[in-house]
């Protein structure tokens, strides 16, 4: 994981040295709704943030001690000389929210799904899985994992707080339980859902840790982006964990009750990526791919895009500063990289004319999550005119967003590959053959990378791994099946009566309310306390009074709106001249 300034490390220590309080309900914003419960169908922090807090992991990543992984379910476990068996103890005693037990089984049953979905069943992240060759159960509280080759990243793989642990019963009677059901064993349990409101929680007072949670429960609000801030203001909300943009971390500390806020900022692991649909035409010849990846200034755009959402740093497809991602030095060299735009751009538009499409027209499929998609959408929009290439820009909900990238019903994608660490294995999975990778949208055929990314995976020796990532990575950026745009930079602000919270450079990571509650980390939400506690009554007659007019708040920028807004500042900041329609 990325390690974060010494500032931030203070703040975060200074709030789990005070002596945790039990009670309260934290209160926190979700720009987007889940499209299903299904941990293991999703890939987005709509589904993490309000639903993973109720469930328990086999292992997990601890933001509290910078992304190690630690046990959850598995009290402790070892791995053979040879690499090749992982054997987890679990703990005693676990049980699902109905008070039935969780063994083995359950665990067993889980993977399984992951690894070998049913029919109907998605599992976008099966491949991880592949080098398994089979899951024993020699007792309720031991499961053992026999692989078939040796892999680098496994204790990862099995780590990603997407491997939300099911009941083995309730899988038997329904394979796709999870989907429309929670029914898990954390430290929370579900009590509603009101679609387009909330998520509401409780305390599990059975969870297999205790004297934890310290919250009484969570009650995750569905807004819009714009609506987050006045919300925040306003006594609604605790904190939004995904991230807030630079001029709404201003705005809040910049108040007039500046002080109860606390900020936490750092690197995110998270790339925001153009996804070409191979199988549609032109994007299935590699001279239009390359022609639109030319075109962007992506230097001078994430510096200008930095100051009005949350992106930042330039790069291939691994974190600028991973050690195993492209030095720039190297970056510099990939065609769409080059510092001369005005010389890139003269090839793109001679690359277009050979194919034939100088007056190419696309679809640009992006989500009506304001941040960052729709400034980068318009930035994508500009840069691609100025080849004369004509833009829609078509936004949508998650759910159908998601739907229509599974479907293939799109030609060019704005996507973000979020991962919860800088892990080689996790954050190329979704840059392979549709075949072998049910997240690569892309859909070409290219078996090289399916290869390179096994090699990689089965490759101990982090010389001889690293030199495998990097052929990976310079294949991948040349061929542009998908384009690396900007890597984003987390900031979160939270109030001050929030205790416990490690900020982390993931969204997804199981951990972010007990500990924390962000793109998920599993161990915040047990740790995590609220404090002072306050009078329920008093509390109550607040959000009242902050509720008039909030709703409207919350809902009333529109997406063609903050395009605008968006166009327009993007073209102050890059001192560029008018570009017609930038907002469709």
């Amino acid at each position: 994981m990325i390690c974060v300034s010494a500032a931030l490390v203070l703040t975060a220590g200074a709030a789990t040295a005070e002596t945790p309080k039990r009670g309260g309900i934290l209160n926190f914003a979700v720009v987007a709704e889940p499209p299903n419960y299904d941990c293991h169908a999703s890939q987005t922090f709509a589904v993490l943030h309000p639903v993973s807090p109720m469930y328990s992991y086999l292992v997990k990543y601890d933001s509290s001690q910078d992304g190690k992984i630690v046990g959850d379910l598995a009290k402790s476990w070892t791995i053979s000389a040879d690499g090749l068996v992982y054997t987890f103890k679990l703990h005693e005693g676990v049980t699902f929210h109905d008070a039935s037990s969780l063994t083995s089984a359950d665990v067993k049953a889980t993977f399984e799904r992951i690894a070998d979905p049913p029919q109907g069943v998605v599992s976008l992240r099966k491949s991880t899985m592949q080098d398994i060759a089979s899951i024993d159960t020699p007792d309720a509280t031991t499961i053992v994992f026999k692989l078939k080759t040796v892999n680098a990243s496994m204790l990862d793989n099995l780590a990603s707080p997407f491997n939300c642990v099911y009941s083995a019963a309730k899988l038997k009677e329904d394979p796709k339980f999870p989907e429309k059901n929670i029914l898990g064993s954390g430290a929370f349990q579900f009590v509603e859902y009101v679609r387009g409101t909330y998520l509401l929680t409780k305390r599990f007072d059975g969870y297999f840790r205790k004297g934890l949670p310290y919250l009484d429960g969570y009650k995750a609000y569905f807004v819009k982006s714009g609506g987050v801030v006045p919300g925040m203001l306003g006594g609604q909300f605790d904190v939004e964990f995904r991230g807030r943009t630079p001029s709404e971390r201003d705005q809040l500390l910049k108040s007039a009750d500046h002080e109860r806020w606390v900020l936490h900022e750092g690197p995110w692991a998270t790339v925001d990526i153009v996804i070409f649909n191979t199988t549609h035409k032109p994007f299935d010849d590699p001279r239009v791919r390359r022609a639109l990846s030319l075109a962007i200034d992506r230097w001078r755009g994430n510096e200008a895009l930095s100051k009005i959402t949350f992106v930042k740093a330039t790069g291939g497809f691994l974190r600028p500063g991973y050690e195993y991602a492209l030095p720039e030095s190297e970056i510099l060299k990939i065609p769409g990289y080059e510092r001369d735009i005005e010389k890139s751009r003269a090839e793109a538009r001679r690359l277009l004319k050979e194919a034939g499409v100088e007056n190419l027209a696309l679809k640009l499929h992006n989500r009506t999550v304001a941040e960052p998609y729709t400034p980068v959408g318009v930035f994508l929009i500009d840069q691609w005119k100025r080849i004369g290439v004509t833009v829609e820009h078509s936004q949508v909900e998650t759910s159908p967003y998601f739907g229509n990238l599974v479907e293939g019903n799109f030609d060019v994608a704005l996507y973000p590959i979020t991962v919860p660490a800088d892990e080689v294995t996790a954050q190329h999975q979704s840059h392979l053959t549709n075949a072998k990778s049910p997240i690569s949208y892309s859909r070409h055929t290219d078996t090289k990378l399916d290869d390179l990314w096994d090699q990689q995976s089965r490759t101990l020796d982090p010389v001889k791994r690293k030199a495998i990532v990097h052929e990976f990575e310079r294949h991948l950026l040349t061929e542009n099946y998908s384009l690396s745009i900007n890597w984003w930079q987390r900031i979160i602000v939270h109030h001050k009566k929030i205790k416990g919270w490690h900020f982390s450079p993931s969204r997804p990571a199981t951990d972010e309310i007990g500990n924390q509650p962000s793109r998920p980390v599993r161990v915040a939400w047990t740790t995590f306390a609220m404090r002072p506690a306050r009078n329920a009554s008093i509390v109550k007659s607040e959000r009242r009074r902050a509720l008039p007019g909030l709703t409207s708040q919350l809902r009333a920028v529109s997406a063609p709106t903050r395009a605008a807004r968006a166009r327009v500042a993007i073209q102050v900041l890059l001192r560029s001249t008018p570009v017609q329609d930038a907002a469709r």
